[in-house]
């Protein structure tokens, strides 16, 4: 008898992700039997929760805040696109039982904002793992500079000297680059429980982007604000929808089902 394929997500918090319903939808769509559920980690049991994957019988999870660079002490290796990233956010669970670390959020971003990021500046807010994976995406996509708006200058300076881009390093609240293409926040000021993120956009030119990787709530101060200035916007569940795409190729060894997308956004956004 062939087991159901059983995939996941592991952050602290936990409950906002919206993973689940996405995963399960496209199972659905294409007739696999499977599942993928959440699972509240809190850091001091990350360790614990690694070391008992192979046993739980999971093809892998997915990797939220505040996990995605803590993990990578517990893996075995790492994909050569995780590696570049310096952070995961996908764990395959191999059959010797081996934790093979990923990181799919480069193609959640470039996927949507491509055309925003090549040969122009890009601003990215925050230093951290998503942010890891915006300053990679900033890379692949051909942005002309980047310009990194963190509290931690320290991280900020290691990220932005990993991409060989001209640019430089901001405080927060500091006027934003007149010439930015793209806008991205890699925090998580704005989620569900967190402060908002207060940024002045009116430097902003008239076509940039402006890309809050936040989904919880969908509606962020950010996008509102880019929204009142006429900019462009793009919400967090197109990074979530992209990235969720390449780890269910590789969890489920099947493409995500990609035609339905606006079934799924009317289902995440109920």
């Amino acid at each position: 008898m062939i087991e159901p394929a059983v995939a996941g997500v592991i952050g602290w918090p936990i409950k906002h992700s919206k993973s689940p319903l996405i995963h399960r939808f496209w199972l659905g769509k294409i007739g696999m039997d499977g599942d993928y559920s959440r699972f509240p980690v809190a850091p001091e049991r990350l360790g614990q929760f690694m070391r008992a994957l192979p046993a739980m019988g999971l093809r892998g999870v997915n990797v939220t805040v505040p996990h995605k660079l803590a993990v990578m002490q517990h893996l075995d290796a790492l994909a050569p696109g995780a590696a570049a990233v310096r952070a995961v956010n996908s764990i395959i669970v191999g059959a010797d039982g081996r934790l093979t670390g990923h990181n799919t959020d480069v193609a959640g971003i470039t996927g949507p904002a491509g055309a925003a990021i090549a040969a122009r500046p890009m601003l990215l807010i925050g230093s951290g793992g998503a942010a890891r994976a915006a300053a990679a995406a900033a890379v692949a996509g051909g942005a002309s500079a980047l310009w990194i708006m963190a509290r931690n200058h320290a991280a900020a300076g290691d990220l932005l000297a990993a991409t060989g881009l001209p640019g430089g390093i901001l405080a927060m609240g500091d006027p934003l680059p007149a010439q930015t293409g793209l806008l991205f926040n890699a925090t998580t000021l704005g989620m569900t429980g967190q402060p908002p993120l207060h940024l002045d956009l009116g430097r902003l030119p008239a076509d940039a982007v402006v890309f809050d990787a936040v989904y919880a709530p969908l509606e962020t101060q950010l996008l509102r604000a880019a929204r009142a200035r006429g900019l462009a916007s793009i919400d967090g569940l197109a990074m979530l929808i992209g990235q969720a795409a390449e780890a269910f190729r590789l969890f489920f060894g099947a493409e995500a089902p990609r035609q339905h997308d606006a079934e799924l956004r009317a289902l995440l956004t109920r």
